[in-house]
């Protein structure tokens, strides 16, 4: 998949709203499971999200701590600051328009991580972050590459920080700063865009 899409200018409005059939579910060993219900009414798991205690309640270090839970070698993994950013802010609240820890969204984070980890200045809405990246194959996305979404409207609405082995950090309006899984449905065919910061 190439990740290509129309762009209109757009905040990153990341205000997508849980469908009726959609409820969170328990918090369980630093996990916070979203589920829905299909036609017949049965429950089936959406997504897994990740909070701060998944990574905390582990022995270890913090590259080796994260290695487990992204499904890698720590060698795999090569920027420090980047974990321990995404450490430091992880379950941060989701806040439209925030750009603190009392609540972010999605393009502030990005913002806040590209800024601080690679030392380089984006702008502050997703669909301007988008045209800014040099277009990669997903199957080249690297660890510090941003992943686009359009969850409505064919806009680019929504932004991510890939990781690795198909996670990436973002921040979820029902849960903050978490890491999610690219290829899971929840996100995947709202793919439009990744790429790399020049």
């Amino acid at each position: 998949m190439f990740c290509l899409s129309a762009i209109l200018l757009t905040g990153c409005t990341s205000q997508v709203r849980l469908p009726s059939n959609v409820y969170k579910g328990k918090k369980s060993k630093g996990r916070n499971a979203v589920y829905a219900r299909n036609k017949k009414g049965e429950s089936i798991q959406k997504e897994v999200v990740y909070n701060s205690s998944t990574v905390r309640s582990e022995s270890g270090s913090l590259l080796a701590n994260y290695a487990q839970l992204i499904g890698v070698q720590e060698n795999e993994l090569h920027n420090y600051a980047l974990y321990e950013l995404i450490d430091d802010w992880m379950g941060v609240p989701h806040a439209d328009g925030g750009n603190t820890k009392r609540g972010i969204d999605c393009s502030g984070f990005a913002t806040i991580l590209m800024e601080e980890v690679y030392g380089k200045s984006i702008p502050r809405i997703s669909s301007q972050q988008a045209e800014l990246v040099k277009r990669k194959y997903e199957d080249q996305l690297q660890e510090g590459d941003l992943v686009f979404f359009s969850f409505g409207k064919k806009m680019i609405d929504h932004v991510g920080i890939y990781l690795a082995n198909n996670k990436f950090v973002h921040v979820s309006t029902s849960s903050g700063v978490v890491i999610s899984d690219l290829k899971d449905a929840w996100y995947y065919p709202y793919f439009v865009r990744c790429g790399s910061i020049l």
